[in-house]
């Protein structure tokens, strides 16, 4: 997806996941052990034998002898670090056979937290500034993504924490403007986005309450953020700055700014300025040019000119 912060590309558990059983959690069971298999082939060696495992796992569920996976194909797997529930996982194992060994198979990957691999600056909890920088950095050298999930409520945040306990690795927490406002209440006032405002900033205090609990590396990230929205972009730089004032770092982890509906030029300029601005308290910034089309958070480029979903030369 474009809009993931750290892209993912290509990979064989695409296909997998797609083309395989008739049972939802079957294939849910599929996607998570797939994912397992390629956490332990971006922390581990190739030869490592609990990979071979996962991924003979992987086979067996699809009922396929296919042959080892290329250098290739490992390579694009580790691409895809999503955090599957074990749970599922488990629950699918035992309505087959042998379902103890297989779900032993799981566990064993559950049971190597991943995250101790990670840069030394990074730490369970919330990650901001030069440690956040560090963790994109080796994601990008090691080829693997982070799951950015947006929720809508402390239980969905919990769920993504919980995942990634179980499972190993950091996990990215993303609100929406809309899903700030479901956590605030429909019945909440929202008028000049207040709602919306208060919703996102008591669901990032949450995390920053109860995400070293969990043990896991969390990136706070907002969504998508057009021209119309930026009053609740400010009003969250507002309190990440007076965040920092207190306890020298931001309150998020970072932010998007998606300008893509505005001339390239005006995007870029608007993009610097507020960027200067959240550089001083170490809050990163994403921003969006060009456009997937298709519609996504109210920005809808469904009827655009399939021309203009490529690199426009003169830009």
């Amino acid at each position: 997806s474009k809009h993931s912060k750290v892209r993912t590309c290509d990979s064989p558990c695409l296909a997998l996941i797609t083309a395989i059983m008739p049972s939802k959690l079957c294939a849910a069971a599929v996607a998570s052990a797939s994912a397992y298999a390629a956490v332990q082939t971006f922390v581990s060696p190739s030869g490592h034998p609990e990979a071979r495992e996962q991924q003979q796992v992987v086979r067996h569920l699809r009922g396929a002898a296919d042959p080892a996976p290329t250098a290739a194909a490992s390579a694009g797997t580790s691409a895809l670090l999503a955090l599957g529930a074990a749970g599922a996982v488990a629950t699918a194992f035992k309505t087959t056979k042998h379902a103890a060994s297989r779900t032993c198979v799981v566990r064993q990957a559950v049971a190597e937290k991943t995250f101790t691999k990670l840069p030394t600056s990074v730490k369970p909890g919330v990650v901001t500034g030069k440690a956040l920088v560090d963790l994109l950095d080796y994601a990008k050298e090691k080829q693997f993504a982070i799951p950015g999930v947006n929720i809508v409520g402390t239980s969905s945040i919990n769920a993504c924490m919980e995942a990634a306990k179980k499972a190993g690795g950091p996990i990215m927490v993303t609100f929406s403007k809309g899903g700030g406002q479901f956590i605030a209440g429909k019945a909440a006032d929202n008028t000049a986005d207040a709602a919306s405002i208060a919703g996102t900033i008591a669901g990032a205090l949450h995390v920053r309450q109860v995400a070293k609990l969990y043990g896991v590396p969390v990136i706070l990230h907002t969504d998508h953020c057009q021209k119309s929205w930026l009053p609740w972009f400010d009003a969250l730089i507002e309190a990440s700055e007076d965040y920092f004032q207190k306890h020298g770092e931001p309150l998020f982890s970072s932010h998007m700014l998606d300008l893509s509906e505005e001339p390239l030029e005006e995007n870029i300029a608007i993009c610097k300025k507020y960027l200067e601005r959240m550089a001083k308290i170490n809050l990163l910034l994403e921003m969006e040019l060009g456009i997937t089309g298709g519609e996504e958070d109210g920005v809808d480029n469904s009827d655009v000119d399939s021309s203009r979903l490529y690199t426009q030369p003169e830009e």
